[in-house]
């Protein structure tokens, strides 16, 4: 017990820990004058002292170093250090071996803490692939990447690709369970693998639309009980069966997938819901599908089952519940934020910068799109239900407008009421003040909704030809909202009709540069370019919205047409043949294909493209008149016969079609037939010279009793026409003379009198009869030539194709087998006029799409 010591309550068990020499401190270094000193100079590299020198404290003790003997050496305070020789023996040294130090180490060994004396380094032993178990790591990891390799080749769109790598990384995993099955090493098996093989394999046979294979390969997973969670699978399944129509077993197997997935799974069970109503649906069930869709809307209510529910209330015609649901549609929340989120209300920069920076994010987008996608699905509700629910349609839209407006969708009533007047415009009921008067009370709204009111407006006056009107309601969409291009539009066409060609190209190019995408806008810049003979610039128009619409057939018409006035008559023909790829039925097109043969010399190809425009459109006299010429010209007289006949049928007061018909019958050898064809002639046309000449010279040489009695004739008749001839000369005389007496007097008094200046503002009496007897333009078909039947002769440049093609025919006095040059006149006017161009408005579509001519008017409501 006396080498116990008993601590002292007041000692620090723990004093002296943090007691350091002053002279490690590294960190006062810098402020050491004698370190600093040293380091400049040479007084830090002298080499070390030693004991060579008697007197020194370190006098006859050998320096331990590697680099020579043993020398003395002791401290500077006399005792001797560590590793010392005392008495020639070396002290183990073991505190410092990691050094490179040795207790072992014998005079005259060099130092070499690294042990670079041993020489390098043996090499790393090489690691054996060999073994079986490396083996199938290296192959499971390429089946992995084989898997990656083909999710990416089918997210970049190369279907093909992905399913090659699909079959190949299933090809390797099965050589993978063969090899563990040989080793014996069966629990290893990767089931994970395995499972992501299949399922990758099944879904690119499902993308690649081998819905067979898909399917096996979908119910060897679901077979296969040692993979879990296989339920969801027969979605996929069901998917496939609806993607092939057989929707019972679709049905089946979604209601199997419900069954199988548990309720914590809700939002898949809700979509597996919807999929099963639209079923229903196609199956035409809609009692079972409304009761879907009533359980979706009352766990999950969503924008798409609402409108699927008011849909199904539709088919079954349930007024009551088809307002109930869409009372329920216009409920349903988006979980959205509001748009006043976005909108800076203080200086603070950070949080400004923060707004800025979620404003367009894909977040942000993403809401926008739902509500558009909100907005466009009660649209669309409310213009199918508004005829429905009520016993008018007017005031069926009237409830659901209400409805709209007690809700948060208020804006969208305006936009109601618009498509109100819209719809009384789709069905062509232009005499409904109802449908002007409600698009009037926009006047006084927001921009908006004013622009797009009396855009509808002008294009509706537009439509009854009142420019004026049209032209006044344009101006005040435009004021309304300057960017709107469908305004634009209908400004540019207000003043195309006047014929000011440079102003409205003005006003189509501002509408392209507030909407570049604007194709009405481009389609009428080149129509106004054609009037002003700028056909470079309207090809260059209309070759830019070709790259917009590929398929549009009016754009590659116009096309051809310029290439056609442009004198590149392949170039027009090869747009043609892309305009009947895309409309193969269309006569005009064809007749078009068939003159552009004709003017390069090919008969048998215009031959060809003239009959398949005949068998389409019967009644087109150029293509009749075409085709009779051609084959009289083959003489086949009796061939041409049935054309004219038509032709006589389409104009039956134009007596050369019939009598083109008796010169077949003639030229054919059929003289009674051709005598009975002159007679109905003459009975129709009792003063046609040329037919009673044909019925003298036929009865003449037939010696019928009637020869006399039409000889008889045929003297009166042009004695008759000799009167009226003499008498039209001599009033031609007559007013001759008294043109030129009234001139002479008028310009004696125009030297002697002063007109009145005519006041601004006050057209005269001539001048409104001027601006009255000019033709209005007619509405613009689009495979019809659209200069006016520019494209086509003159009335008398056809008459002179067809008698050119026809001076075989004999005159009255000759023989009936001569070929004389002598021509019948078939020249003939055509009764329906030039076809003109009409260039699209900015206004909503009043037609379908389908509906291939110039209704086609344009824009959207309101454009974005």
């Amino acid at each position: 017990m006396e080498n116990v010591h008993l601590a002292v309550e007041d000692d620090d068990l723990y004093s002296g820990y943090n007691d350091y020499n002053p002279t490690f401190d590294s960190e006062e270094l810098e402020n050491d004058v004698g370190f600093q000193q040293a380091v400049r100079t040479s007084h830090g590299r002298r080499p070390p002292m030693t004991a060579k020198f008697p007197g020194t404290a370190i006098g006859g003790r050998p320096l331990a170093s590697s680099f020579g003997s043993r020398i003395p050496l002791a401290s500077s305070m006399g005792r001797p250090m560590t590793g010392a020789v005392q008495d020639g023996t070396a002290r183990p040294m073991t505190a410092i071996r990691a050094a490179g130090y040795s207790s072992s180490l014998t005079r005259g060994s060099t130092f070499d803490p690294l042990g670079q004396s041993r020489g390098p380094a043996p090499p790393l032993e090489a690691r054996s692939e060999d073994t079986v178990e490396e083996k199938m790591k290296i192959l499971e990891k390429k089946v992995n990447d084989l898997i990656e390799e083909s999710c990416m080749a089918q997210s970049m769109g190369a279907l093909q690709l992905a399913l090659e790598k699909a079959k190949e990384a299933g090809r390797k995993e099965r050589a993978l369970i063969k090899q563990r099955e040989q080793s014996g090493n069966t629990e290893h098996i990767n089931l994970d693998l395995s499972y992501s093989v299949l399922l990758n394999l099944a879904d690119q046979y499902a993308n690649n639309e081998m819905y067979p294979e898909a399917l096996n390969s979908y119910q060897v997973i679901v077979k296969n009980k040692t993979f879990s969670n296989t339920g969801c699978l027969k979605v996929n399944m069901a998917n496939i069966y609806f993607k092939q129509k057989n929707y019972p077993k679709a049905l089946k197997f979604y209601r199997m997938a419900l069954d199988q997935i548990s309720n914590a799974h809700k939002e898949m069970r809700i979509k597996i819901m919807q999929n099963i109503g639209v079923v229903f649906v196609r199956l035409g069930q809609y009692s079972d599908a409304i009761t879907s869709y009533e359980q979706i809307m009352s766990e999950s209510p969503n924008i798409k089952t609402g409108f699927n529910l008011i849909l199904c209330y539709y088919a079954v015609g349930d007024r009551e519940r088809m307002k109930k649901a869409f009372q329920k549609l216009i409920s349903v929340p988006l979980g959205i934020d509001d748009d006043e989120k976005y909108i800076s209300t203080s200086d603070d920069p950070s949080s400004n910068m923060v707004i800025e920076a979620i404003k367009n994010d894909k977040l942000h987008q993403m809401e926008r799109d739902l509500k558009v996608l909100a907005e466009k699905y009660i649209m669309t509700a409310a213009k199918l239900i508004a005829p429905a629910i009520e016993t008018s349609f007017a005031s069926g839209f009237d409830w659901c407008v209400d409805m709209v407006k007690s809700s948060k969708y208020v804006e969208l009533a305006n936009d109601l009421e618009i498509n109100k007047a819209i719809t009384y415009l789709r069905q062509k009921d232009f005499n409904q003040v109802e449908a002007v008067e409600t698009l009037k009370t926009f006047e006084k709204k927001d921009s908006r909704v004013k622009s797009a009111a009396a855009t509808n407006l002008s294009f509706f006056y537009f439509l009854e030809k009142d420019y004026d009107q049209a032209d006044r309601y344009a101006d005040l969409a435009t004021s309304a909202d300057r960017y709107n291009p469908a305004a634009l539009i209908n400004k540019g066409n207000t003043v195309f009709v006047r014929k000011d060609y440079e102003k409205a190209a003005e006003f189509y190019k501002e509408a392209l540069r507030n909407d570049s995408s604007c194709t009405e806008a481009l389609y009428n810049l080149g129509l106004t370019y054609k009037r002003l003979s700028r056909l470079e610039e309207a090809l260059d128009c209309f070759l830019k919205l070709h790259a917009i619409l590929r398929n549009s057939a009016q754009v590659m018409y116009q096309l051809a047409h310029l290439y056609e006035q442009l004198g590149d008559p392949q170039q027009a023909i090869e747009w043609l043949m892309q305009v009947i790829s895309v409309i193969p039925t269309d006569p005009h097109a064809l007749a078009k294909l068939g003159k552009l043969h004709d003017d390069e010399g090919d008969k048998s190809q215009a031959f060809q493209y003239y009959s398949e425009s005949f068998r389409y459109f019967p009644s087109n006299i150029d293509v009749i008149e075409w085709l009779g010429a051609y084959y009289i010209e083959a003489q086949f007289c009796e061939m041409a016969i049935q054309y004219f006949e038509r032709a006589t049928l389409i104009q039956p007061t134009q007596v050369k079609w019939q009598l083109i018909v008796a010169s077949c019958y003639r030229r054919s050898g059929n003289y009674q037939k051709a005598l009975e064809t002159y007679k109905e002639i003459h009975r129709r046309f009792p003063e046609n010279v040329e037919c009673l000449r044909f019925l003298v010279r036929l009865s003449t040489d037939m010696g019928l009793k009637e020869v006399q009695e039409y000889a008889t004739k045929l003297k009166k008749v042009e004695k008759m026409k000799e009167i009226r001839e003499q008498r039209v000369k001599s009033g031609r005389e007559n007013s001759a003379r008294g043109r030129r007496e009234g001139s002479t007097g008028s310009a004696a008094v125009a030297s002697t009198s002063v007109l009145p200046p005519k006041r601004s503002g006050v057209s005269s009496v001539t001048d409104n009869a001027k601006a009255e007897s000019q033709p209005e333009p007619k509405q613009f078909s689009p495979l019809r030539d659209p200069e006016g039947d520019s494209g086509r002769s003159s009335s008398s440049s056809k008459g002179e194709r067809l008698s050119a093609k026809m001076r075989s025919l004999p005159a009255s006095n000759e023989p009936y087998e001569a070929s004389s040059p002598k021509e019948l006149d078939a020249s003939y006017v055509d009764p329906l006029g030039p076809q003109m161009e009409r260039p699209k408005t900015g206004a909503k579509k009043l037609v379908d799409d389908d509906d291939f001519a110039d209704e086609d008017l344009g824009d959207d409501l309101l454009p974005e």
